[in-house]
């Protein structure tokens, strides 16, 4: 493993670790609101580590739902992660079957943005420099959880201070780091109405996996972008 990659993923993946640790905390405290035990909370965000369906799992158990319907309604947020897993997968094609066992456990929201704009850009995606950024996040993200767990009950009411916004905020910022692509606003403007319909015809968790099916099923619809290339320039030489 070459430290300088590993390095690299590190001081990449700060900033995004300084942005999820209040969601860490902030699931630390609701899953202690709704029943768990500190030890089942740190547990669940070692194991399950991916926030948003984190959120929908306690809040389930929280109502008493049946198990089965939980572990359905995770799928449900987390379907988001195929769609993620094959769109990394011909930057990580080289990754032992090891490594992408330990890719995709990493594979959360922000390593899948900064995986995908690192291949686009032509640079390569090494074990290493993914590990680095991943771990950066993932052992933040537990400290975090147990800080939340533990002290979480100071808070009160998260919505008092507006802390029931950051989850939108945050996947609205992954969303606009990709802006520039090709036909941006047509496929997110379908997928953020097909997953509003969802929410009122069908409801939650369901809502998140038919916006983005939407959203891919008008990308494969539409026709590929042709480039233009750029008229040849003559260059003339004196003899």
């Amino acid at each position: 493993m070459r430290k300088d990659e590993f390095w690299e993923g590190v001081r990449g993946g700060f900033p995004i670790m300084l942005a999820a640790s209040p969601f860490g905390a902030l699931f630390g405290a609701l899953a202690v609101d709704n029943g768990f035990t500190i030890a089942d909370t740190v547990f669940m965000s070692a194991t399950v580590y991916a926030g948003a369906s984190q959120m929908v799992g306690i809040e389930l158990f929280g109502n008493h739902v049946q198990p089965w319907l939980v572990v359905l309604s995770v799928f449900a947020v987390n379907f988001r992660h195929v769609l993620y897993s094959a769109s990394i997968a011909k930057y990580i094609r080289h990754f032992t079957p090891i490594q992408k066992f330990f890719a995709f456990f990493l594979l959360v929201d922000p390593q899948y943005a900064e995986t995908e704009k690192r291949g686009e850009r032509g640079l390569p995606v090494t074990f290493p420099w993914y590990l680095g950024f991943g771990l950066v996040i993932y052992f933040p993200w537990i400290f975090n959880t147990l800080l939340g767990a533990i002290f979480g009950q100071m808070i009160g009411d998260p919505k008092a201070i507006g802390l029931d916004v950051l989850l939108p905020i945050y996947f609205l910022g992954l969303v606009m780091g990709f802006r520039k692509r090709d036909r941006f606003l047509p496929i997110v403007a379908v997928s953020a109405v097909a997953s509003v319909a969802g929410m009122h015809f069908v409801g939650s968790p369901w809502h998140v996996s038919i916006g983005a099916l939407a959203g891919v099923l008008l990308a494969a619809c539409l026709p590929p972008v042709e480039s233009v290339a750029a008229p040849p320039v003559a260059i003339e030489k004196e003899a």
